[in-house]
């Protein structure tokens, strides 16, 4: 780790920033739009506009990169996100709202798909699960982080914006001045989504359920807290919790996982986040019952992505592993768009509640679907599977790939040791 953290520690530093300024703007948004009135549908449309342009950028950034170089695109896109963060508060209106987010989740994508070549530029067969974990563990730390600048400033002032811009800023500086080496960047074309389906139904299917989960959490949560009647630190509170049961319980899910049939964990995993939602449901918005369930749900939802992502690769050759990343990142994308339109529709219908009643259907399609998978294909034997690795479900398709390579080097590793051992 400290090899990792000296050959690289500009690019953890400015990711870590990012990530502060990308998580307090998610949040800051829901509460902001509450205090000047915005509906709940409309706000809805602000947060889902972000994985538009999220979904956008991962799949245009590549072809910028390729034409222009990532020091170009890193700093064209730097300068957009900063510019659009001081404009929300100057143009409060939902479709001014809607374009800037539309931009932001743009910029964003292609600035973490340059960020997550570097990364994975700097590591070497040693030390990349090393590097692969440093960056979850700083994606996680910087958006908890985010959520106690939340109350260092009026929400209904411009400070917390201004705070966000030079964060975003500033993290530019140690990418841009590192010593590190451009990485060569090169991309493969995803496989089709019929190919996909193919592949593995469950993975798709999760995929997309998983998506619009992952945005009901990530983008509406906030919403939930202002229309729940939370206080200010509490809705603080509330948002960490998701990320922090999110870190504790990767990786214990994950020694799970590379020991019994995937398609049985991923629908305990599902179901216990379903019923962490019915918690959330049934708990009065009594904040203590809404922790519980916040941590729940994030604990189950994060490694989730992770599990389908390994159980897919089960069904692949390694050398068409890069190219399902990038399909089932655009599954889970194009769930992640709809998500906050669904969630927010039914809260104007029946509420703050709508929030939990989503996530808990979703879940629990998810897990209804892994049982009747379980009745379709046979299960694949414990020590033939990939190696789970860890990725956020915010993850570009380079992350992914990142990971990818991290688990067939792994499992390489494995068999060598056997023969050496003879």
């Amino acid at each position: 780790m400290i090899q990792i953290l000296s050959s690289a520690w500009a690019l953890f530093l400015g990711l870590m920033l990012l990530m502060v300024g990308n998580g307090l703007q998610g949040t800051l948004l829901g509460v902001r739009g509450d205090i000047e009135g915005f509906s709940t549908l409309e706000m809805s449309a602000v947060m889902s506009a972000y994985f538009v342009g999220f979904l956008g950028g991962s799949r245009m950034a590549p072809e910028m990169i390729r034409r222009v170089g990532h020091v170009r695109v890193f700093a064209a896109l730097a300068s957009m996100i900063s510019a659009v963060l001081i404009l929300y508060p100057a143009l409060v209106h939902p479709a001014a709202w809607i374009l800037g987010r539309v931009v932001i989740g743009f910029c964003f994508s292609g600035v973490y798909v340059t960020a997550e070549s570097w990364i994975n530029n700097a590591a070497d067969n040693e030390n990349r699960g090393k590097a692969l974990s440093l960056y979850m563990m700083v994606q996680t730390f910087g958006i908890v982080a985010a959520q106690g600048l939340l109350l260092v400033a009026d929400p209904s002032g411009y400070v917390l914006f201004v705070i966000i811009s030079v964060l975003v800023s500033v993290s530019f500086a140690p990418i841009l001045l590192s010593i590190s080496p451009t990485p060569a960047f090169g991309s493969t074309k995803p496989l089709s989504i019929k190919e996909l389906l193919q592949v593995s139904p469950l993975g798709c299917v999760g995929m997309f359920l998983l998506g619009g989960v992952f945005a009901a959490q990530f983008g509406m949560a906030a919403v939930y807290g202002g229309e729940a009647g939370l206080t200010l630190p509490q809705i603080s509170i509330f948002v960490a919790a998701f990320y922090v049961g999110a870190v504790l319980l990767q990786y214990p899910l994950g020694w799970l996982s590379d020991r019994m049939d995937r398609r049985l964990l991923i629908a305990i995993v599902s179901t216990i986040g379903g019923l962490g939602a019915v918690l959330g449901i049934f708990g009065d918005a009594m904040f203590e019952v809404l922790l519980v369930a916040a941590f729940v749900v994030g604990g189950m939802v994060n490694p989730l992505y992770s599990l389908l992502v390994a159980y897919t690769n089960d069904f692949l050759d390694p050398d068409d592993m890069a190219a399902a990343s990038g399909g089932l990142v655009f599954i889970n994308g194009v769930g992640a768009i709809m998500g906050p339109l669904i969630t927010g529709w039914l809260m104007g219908v029946i509420g703050p509640d709508g929030y939990f009643v989503v996530i808990a259907v979703l879940l629990a399609a998810t897990a209804a679907y892994a049982v009747y998978r379980m009745t379709q294909r046979a299960a694949i034997p414990a020590e033939d599977t990939t190696a789970y690795t860890p990725v956020m479900a915010s993850a570009t398709p380079v992350a992914v790939e990142f990971a990818r390579e991290y688990a067939i080097e792994s499992a390489a590793e494995e068999d060598e040791e056997p023969s050496a051992s003879n």
